[in-house]
């Protein structure tokens, strides 16, 4: 049976988190920084990995300057690129015994033309969904010894505009950047469905989960849709997000309630409780229909698997 989520819940309400660690990837701005920044100010220590290593450091003073007694460091994670994906989890591992909360949180948004990564993947499919499938399964060994881990992957409200296009994963023959990006967000949504229906086969401790931030203020606008655009286009882009979006520390709630609270349960799924479910505080909601389909999460799963070179169990 799905838990209550409390009415109003906020960031006061997070537990203690002594004892626990905690990857937020992506974490050197937006919803990241917003997460990490509260999961070590309620005491869990946090590696931010990040692709800018200089953004990442000053993320983490910012942290550590609100926060004396916060254990958080940096690491470089490219989620572009499998070879440093799998540099980053060996090394962590090697200095780690447990992960208590990996949050898939980085993400691109609605890029104007395509772009591949060092994989040859299309950029928004390849960081979204497979450079997170990718870390997650290279980091499975510790997340299985860890009791209660949780792994939490960000999608967004857009993944009901999303199909996925088997025949064209990369958009090879079409592209178009809000469908790339819809199509990733809706992966992220069957990759939680099945790794949490793996977890559960393979008696693994820890559950897969699912949350969205609604319509948030945070650099999505301009580093995506925005991108090469001219100044007064940037400018008007973050005006009306200004204008329009809720701030980033209310959608950045929703991941940190699936990381953290009470009850939270394999392949919940969480976003704001308001008007179309654009702003507001965490809650249950609901999936697309597409999301919903075992078939395309398992198809999804193969051909990630054969993509990645990454096998969970």
């Amino acid at each position: 049976m799905t838990h209550t989520v409390p009415a109003g819940w906020t960031a006061a309400n997070i537990p203690d988190l002594s004892g626990k660690v905690a990857i937020v990837t992506g974490a050197s701005s937006g919803l990241g920084l917003v997460a990490a920044r509260e999961l070590a100010a309620h005491g869990a220590e946090i590696t931010l990995a990040v692709r800018n290593i200089a953004k990442g450091e000053a993320a983490a003073k910012q942290i550590t300057d609100a926060h004396p007694q916060a254990r958080v460091s940096v690491a470089d994670l490219d989620l572009t690129n499998l070879s440093h994906i799998k540099n980053f989890a060996t090394a962590f591992m090697k200095t780690h015994k447990r992960l208590d909360i990996l949050i898939n949180n980085a993400g691109i948004m609605g890029l104007p033309k395509r772009e591949v990564t060092a994989d040859g993947f299309e950029a928004q499919f390849g960081t979204n969904h497979l450079g997170h499938f990718a870390l997650t399964g290279d980091l499975m060994p510790l997340i299985a010894k860890t009791p209660g881990a949780r792994i939490v992957t960000v999608s967004s409200n857009l993944h009901k505009n999303g199909s996925m296009n088997f025949d064209d994963l990369h958009g090879e023959r079409t592209y178009k950047g809000w469908g790339a990006y819809n199509q990733s967000k809706l992966a992220n949504l069957l990759f939680t469905s099945e790794l949490q229906r793996r977890l559960e086969a393979a008696k693994v401790d820890a559950i897969a989960v699912a949350a969205h931030p609604g319509w948030s203020n945070t650099p999505l606008m301009t580093s995506g849709p925005m991108k090469g655009r001219g100044a007064f286009m940037k400018w008007l882009g973050q005006a009306v997000n200004n204008r329009m979006a809720q701030p980033v520390e209310m959608g950045a709630l929703n991941e940190i309630y699936a990381a953290v609270a009470p009850g939270v349960e394999g392949d919940d799924y969480f976003g704001p409780d308001g008007k179309k479910n654009q702003s507001g505080s965490p809650s249950h909601n609901d999936r697309s229909d597409a999301a919903k389909s075992q078939a395309d999460a398992e198809r999804l799963w193969a051909i990630s698997e054969a993509a990645t070179g990454v096998k969970y169990f």
